[in-house]
């Protein structure tokens, strides 16, 4: 079963999610800063959640600076916004067999402690 979580070393909140759901050697690790995502990865990312836009940060620091807010956007640009900067992934990304988990409401939180 394919056990994978992609997230950045240096986020806080992913090293929280990290310890608190006491994930370790089960897991492959991918820290999106170091070794970038590849389209064929994302586009596996997206098909499992259903859009590009859901893998998508609004949070992300270039995503006001870069005036987004005030554009449409459409699938392809949120996926190549995500290839373009790691920052607009939506993080964590955990995927557990064939499911997957984007980011880090408690909610979904809860549905990864389910699943392990």
């Amino acid at each position: 079963m394919i056990k994978k979580i992609y997230y950045l070393s240096s986020c806080s909140t992913c090293n929280r999610i990290i310890k608190e759901l006491n994930i370790g050697d089960a897991f492959e690790f991918q820290n999106i800063k170091e070794e970038k995502i590849t389209e064929a990865q994302l586009n596996n990312m997206a098909e499992m959640a259903g859009s590009y836009e859901s893998l998508f940060s609004r949070r992300a620091m270039k995503f006001r600076s870069l005036g987004l807010q005030n554009k449409k956007l459409s699938e392809t640009d949120y996926k190549n916004y995500i290839l373009d900067e790691y920052t607009f992934l939506k993080r964590p990304v955990i995927i557990i067999g064939d499911e997957i988990f984007v980011g880090n409401a408690k909610k979904t939180i809860d549905a990864i402690k389910q699943k392990l």
